[in-house]
């Protein structure tokens, strides 16, 4: 599928919800990239999976902001390859570090410099013990297979929304249980 044609389908899906994340945050090795940077060649082309330049271009467009969180001990090849693929300017926070932590400190460090809540991120990572360490901070994590793929990126965005609205539904709870007002259920019973 043509990078454009990706791109378009991307901004198809992104219309269809109404809920958006602040920000997408993305793995390099496996996700964006079928390979892993301390086994390539600073000297190398690198390629994308062949969605994946297509889904961060929609994102770019829509304005949605994006960040890399990468455990990678070759930190200065992944560099190198966002450079080369033109990639670099497009993400507002690049964790891309090894850390014996899961990727909780990376996250961690996007949350300090963006503002962004964790519930308010969206994120694609290959490895599962990442996506279950990210979603217990919060944040609506999509194990993905072969990169990520527009499958893999509606189901986030629909992921993603239905946990804004399970949180939303949550504190409306919460805000009647502790604000002292009878709730409409016990306000009936008169």
């Amino acid at each position: 599928m043509a990078e454009e044609k990706v791109k378009d389908e991307a901004m198809q899906i992104i219309g269809m919800f109404q809920i958006l994340p602040k920000l997408v945050v993305f793995d390099l090795d496996y996700t964006l990239w079928p390979f892993y940077c301390e086994c390539r060649s600073k000297r190398e082309m690198p390629s994308l999976y062949p969605q994946a330049k297509g889904i961060v271009n929609a994102l770019k467009e829509k304005g949605i902001e994006m960040a890399i969180a990468s455990r990678s001990p070759t930190s200065d090849i992944a560099n190198t390859f966002l450079d080369k693929l033109n990639l670099k300017p497009m993400f507002v926070a690049k964790e891309i570090y090894s850390s014996w932590s899961h990727k909780t400190e990376h996250f961690q460090k996007i949350h300090t410099r963006t503002g962004v809540p964790f519930t308010g991120m969206l994120f694609f990572d290959d490895e599962d013990r990442n996506i279950k360490s990210v979603s217990k901070m919060g944040v609506t994590s999509i194990l993905v297979g072969d990169g990520v793929t527009l499958g893999a990126f509606r189901q986030g965005l629909n992921e993603f929304s239905q946990n804004h609205i399970s949180i939303e539904k949550n504190k409306q709870v919460w805000r009647n249980k502790y604000s002292g007002k009878p709730t409409s259920s016990e306000t009936d019973k008169d």
